[in-house]
């Protein structure tokens, strides 16, 4: 079978690359290559996280793999089967989202949702008006440590704590942007039904704790200035402790990305998605009002 050709919406990432390499690049090591898919066009357009020169940068890359990149959409878009949106800036989401949802091609939208409550709940309704397929994440939540530690304890989980990076965003909020990483890693822990939660700033990491209303709470330290990742899953008999092979966390989403369009279910739906983003944007709110309690939205 011929591999699926992708559109690439944007090129402020390095995630761009990141994925064209996994998919283009003939001197890729083997086991990181993901066979079957193809990026074949990529649309490059300035944002405030990446200006023309870091653009032409990451052009000349990817134009090494035969990936042609272009200022025009219907140009990016006109030979492909499948679509990943890899705008670093959140606030561009919704606009491009909405030019893309009734093409009838599998979208994947790169993490996070959208900057703001209000853009995640208008791109999920477009979704639905369009019946586009689509789904949304960090590479987070499919590192195999996760998994390995919640086999650990049985997949019962009383507490989970994440700890990650906290990067600066060049526009907008930056706990949005960066934070979602340990966020969705708290989610695969304790699946939905977040109920409330309190976050304070304390300068080197944002920590937040997060009450499930059953007795199950979780903690996310969101740390600046340092690029690890890990945590811990417990119950009233056990213990396991993880940490995230970052090496590989490109190459596991892109497999998940892979399955999905070709037909498979999103392995994370909307709706969880969506919460995640109603749990950072009440973090945000609880951080404002000094530390008081907040509830997550619901969609």
């Amino acid at each position: 079978m011929d591999a699926l050709k992708v559109a690439i919406i944007g090129l402020d990432t390095s995630h761009s690359v990141a994925f064209s390499k996994l998919m283009n690049d003939p001197t890729c090591a083997p086991d990181l290559k993901v066979s079957g898919l193809r990026a074949v066009s990529c649309l490059r357009f300035e944002t405030p996280f990446q200006d023309a020169k870091g653009l032409d940068a990451r052009q000349q890359q990817l134009e090494g793999w035969g990936v042609k990149v272009t200022t025009c959409l219907d140009e990016a878009l006109a030979d492909c089967d499948a679509i990943m949106m890899e705008i670093n800036d959140p606030a561009y989401h919704l606009d491009y989202f909405k030019r893309l949802a009734a093409l009838g091609k599998p979208i994947f939208l790169d993490k996070p949702l959208a900057g703001t409550l209000e853009d995640g709940r208008a791109i999920i309704a477009e979704m639905k008006r369009c019946g586009t397929r689509v789904w949304s994440a960090s590479s987070l939540p499919f590192a195999p440590g996760i998994q390995a530690a919640l086999d650990a304890v049985g997949g019962s989980v009383s507490i989970g704590h994440c700890f990650g990076a906290l990067g600066t965003a060049p526009a907008g909020d930056s706990l949005i942007w960066y934070g979602v990483h340990s966020f969705e890693m708290l989610q695969r822990l304790m699946g939905c039904g977040a109920r409330s939660l309190r976050a304070v700033d304390l300068g080197p990491a944002v920590v937040t704790t997060v009450d499930y209303g059953d007795g199950r709470y979780g903690v996310i330290e969101s740390i600046r200035n340092q690029w690890k990742y890990g945590g811990r899953v417990q119950n009233s008999k056990q213990v396991a402790f993880f940490d995230v092979d970052s090496s590989r966390i490109y190459h596991d989403l892109l497999l998940q990305i892979k399955a999905f369009f070709l037909g498979a279910e999103p392995p994370i739906s909307m709706e969880k998605t969506f919460e995640g983003l109603a749990m950072m944007c009440a973090a945000r709110k609880s951080i404002e009002r000094d530390g008081t309690e907040e509830p997550v939205e619901k969609l």
